[in-house]
């Protein structure tokens, strides 16, 4: 399958290495001012991984309170006002009906010099392509290493110019970055003023694919806050538990059919949740939101970039 990326998105790339012009040539992307060439497979995925290290600095505020004062990290419920109808799109793997209601309509920019782009970041085959296309977005994928990829880049280190996108996605992507923070000061940074942010991080899901920080509420949060975004919503999956995760994602039990997997803690899910329904009429702090935020398999995100630096 051929994958030739559109020279009409030439515009808005940028080398990792240090942010210089590209010249762009059918086998090679060449910096105008490093010199670092990357080069473009038979298939025309572009590989802009860094070819060498480069220092990036993320500046931390201590002594500030640990609890966000008056946050509710709650299950996401429907947005009452979607910006676009979802109905009939189907709903991918890692997002929820919920989650896909937050998703944002591209701007109507007739004039605009160039479309609205929206970065999956950590892409894999292009599965959310769809949605994107179908919000108006122009679809960019990058992913560290997956062959279906049109581009193969780094997180800490985006090939993108500053303010290139409008949307940022990374759906179960953050668990398996080494250094979460410069990864969001990445996406910041390529985001415009007002660009939202959505995703999907893991807590109770078992190791997996070299996951370095499985993240809680409160981490998701911090992650996000610390790298300057304005937090929206930070939600458990009420769908995917961290009991199922562990039987099917070979935790509990490796190589097990996922089927059966689910079946065996069928029961031991029933028990768990009648156990908490019963600590709920003696204790406040026993609730169901309070279940989910200690027992979910991966937390949800909606995030926006200031509008106003």
């Amino acid at each position: 399958m051929t994958k030739v990326f559109p020279e009409k998105h030439f515009s808005i790339m940028a080398c990792p290495q240090c942010s210089g012009e590209f010249a762009f040539h059918a086998d090679k992307w060449t910096c105008r001012s490093c010199g670092s060439a990357f080069p473009v497979d038979a298939s025309g995925s572009v590989d802009l991984r860094l070819q060498r290290p480069k220092t990036s600095s993320v500046d931390f505020t201590v002594g500030t309170p640990t609890h966000p004062e008056g946050f509710a990290f709650e299950p996401l419920e429907l947005n009452p006002q979607p910006a676009l109808d979802m109905n009939r799109i189907n709903v991918p793997w890692h997002f929820s009906r919920e989650l896909l209601s937050y998703f944002p309509a591209a701007a109507s920019n007739p004039g605009a010099s160039r479309p609205a782009y929206a970065l999956d970041l950590g892409c894999g085959t292009g599965l959310h392509r769809e949605i994107c296309e179908h919000a108006g977005f122009e679809w960019v994928g990058l992913d560290y290493t997956n062959p279906a990829a049109p581009l193969w880049g780094d997180g800490h280190a985006l090939p993108f110019r500053d303010g290139s996108f409008d949307l940022v996605f990374s759906m179960a992507v953050l668990e398996h970055i080494r250094y979460p923070f410069v990864l969001g000061k990445e996406v910041r940074r390529v985001l415009k003023p007002g660009g939202m942010y959505i995703g999907t991080v893991s807590f109770l899901e078992p190791f997996h694919g070299d996951s370095y920080y499985h993240h809680t509420y409160l981490g998701t949060y911090n992650t996000l806050a610390t790298c300057g975004f304005d937090v929206i919503r930070v939600a458990p999956s009420r769908s995917w538990s961290g009991l199922r995760a562990q039987a099917t994602m070979g935790g509990l039990f490796p190589r097990m059919p996922e089927a059966l997997g689910r079946a065996i803690v069928w029961p031991l899910e029933l028990v768990h949740k009648l156990w908490w329904k019963a600590g709920s009429l003696v204790s406040k702090d026993a609730g169901e939101t309070r279940r989910l935020l200690t027992n979910t398999g991966a937390f949800e995100f909606v995030a926006r970039k200031p509008a106003i630096p």
